[in-house]
């Protein structure tokens, strides 16, 4: 079983985000995971120690301000908040000790790897990105609206209260009002892409609610490195729940080659 550190909280500035690190004995740099926009640590199950294991790799795995029991956001969110939380990363590195990393980021966690790998490319080996965004499409929005109604009338909020506990309603509403107001509507991060160097790996599920594979297809033209494209099929916003083991061997051949060669 890969061993997982207990949760310990880590000052980035604006406040203290919470981390754990997994197969942290493991030799090579690590797999930072930034998970969705409502996600936490817990809400990764056990996908990034799975992964670590396979490719016998440590990793690092946060939650963000504002999510499970990282301190509040603290304030309220601008359009350029993935930007911002991207620098954040850097901060979070460096207060880790971590000169370089690959990461895997899925939804605002994967636009947030693409903003980062571009920003500092001397400083990530591989990104891959599931179920990212470069710009905002009625598809999008249409889920987020959909959302919105299931917060109001079903359990849903109590199921994200287990996770994020007394901030849950302020950070769904800073998703939800963030991606829905007027001055969102012409995010767009695709001209920020061109200094990605690095290899990506862009995936999404065929049947994801919350874009078109146009996100694909953009991301792909947009980056400065190469990348690779993978529709999954017959799956949707969570493939690597949805389709797991096919995830597992996917992202382990794309990452294994970036490991060091440990039998020298």
């Amino acid at each position: 079983m890969v061993k997982q550190s207990p949760i310990f909280a880590c000052n980035v500035g604006a406040g203290a985000v919470r981390v754990q690190r997994v197969n942290e004995s493991a030799g090579g740099r690590p797999v930072v995971f930034l998970h969705e926009a409502l996600g936490s640590i817990a809400l990764w199950r056990g996908f990034p120690a799975a992964l670590c294991a396979r490719i016998a790799r440590p990793g690092i795995v946060y939650e963000r301000l504002g999510h499970g029991a990282a301190d509040p956001l603290p304030g309220p969110r601008a359009p350029h908040y993935l930007h911002d939380e991207a620098r954040t990363l850097m901060t979070l590195l460096d207060r880790l000790g971590a000169a370089e990393a690959d990461l895997v980021g899925h939804s605002d966690g994967g636009s947030i790897a693409l903003l980062a790998g571009a920003a500092a490319p001397d400083r990530f080996g591989a990104v891959v990105t599931i179920a990212a965004h470069v710009y905002v499409e009625e598809l999008t929005l249409a889920g987020i609206r959909a959302a919105v109604e299931l917060y109001k009338t079903t359990d849903l909020r109590s199921r994200l209260m287990r996770y994020h506990g007394e901030q849950t309603d302020a950070l769904f509403a800073a998703w939800a009002e963030t991606w829905l107001s007027a001055p969102f509507a012409a995010w767009n991060i695709e001209a920020d892409l061109k200094p990605l160097v690095a290899p990506v790996l862009a995936v999404q599920g065929e049947n994801d609610e919350y874009g078109t594979l146009d996100q694909l297809r953009r991301i792909g033209r947009a980056v400065g490195g190469s990348c690779e494209t993978w529709e999954v099929p017959g799956v949707a916003h969570q493939p690597q729940f949805q389709a797991a083991e096919a995830m597992l061997a996917r992202l382990a051949a794309f990452l294994a080659p970036q490991a060091p060669d440990l039998t020298l």
